[in-house]
């Protein structure tokens, strides 16, 4: 259900062609911030032992390896790479994804409009439901992003955001196994990190860094 809250035990990430050659072509974001924030997400999935599913789309012949950024947070992980633009119609995609037997699956890709309207729209028809990190993904124009989060929202997909959904899964400063590995994941990606930074050479190594 769309009003219920992510946990690291009901959700799947699948990361959709986050290449080299499908980079060049986005321009309706600042390309180094999807770069931030979907290593945002593979990060969070990592920590929080998210069964993650990386997929590229002619890696060898056209768009490059996934990047090294996201492919070093899974440096075991064969990224699945296909010649169809909707991954959803790649059987090893549709049995990487069914393998993880979740039915709440958070998809980011390059490009919003193709490689993750297409899937999305097809797996919220066979009864998933899908949560897109927005600023994980991009197109070629920001019209073209904006129409195709407009058009998986209409269908029945949750808009998110990178930061939100490693605070959903982490929910509580409490939660002392992955509290550490949560403020290295800021400190690496968002301007929060910097300030937490700030602070403890200011006021010193012991301040709370979620104060």
């Amino acid at each position: 259900m769309a009003y219920e809250l992510l946990t690291p035990d009901t959700c799947a990430l699948a990361l959709i062609d986050h290449q080299p050659q499908m980079f060049f072509g986005t321009h309706s974001h600042e390309r180094t911030t999807i770069l931030h924030n979907v290593q945002i997400l593979a990060k969070s999935a990592k920590l929080f032992k998210v069964p993650t599913v990386l997929t590229t789309v002619a890696a060898e012949s056209f768009s490059g390896d996934l990047l090294p950024e996201v492919q070093s947070v899974f440096p075991k992980t064969k990224p699945i790479d296909r010649t169809s633009m909707n991954s959803w119609e790649d059987k090893a995609f549709r049995d990487a994804i069914k393998a993880t037997g979740r039915k709440k699956i958070v998809i980011a890709g390059l490009w919003t409009e193709v490689c993750v309207a297409f899937p999305t729209v097809q797996m919220l028809a066979e009864g998933f439901e899908i949560y897109v990190p927005t600023d994980a993904c991009g197109d070629i124009t920001v019209e073209a992003h904006e129409r195709a989060v407009q058009r998986v929202v209409q269908a029945g997909a949750v808009p998110i955001t990178s930061v939100q959904f490693l605070c959903e899964l982490q929910r509580d400063w409490a939660r002392g196994e992955t509290y550490d590995g949560v403020m290295e994941i800021f400190k690496a990606h968002t301007s929060y990190g910097i300030g937490v930074r700030y602070a403890k050479q200011i006021l010193g190594e012991h301040v709370s860094e979620a104060s």
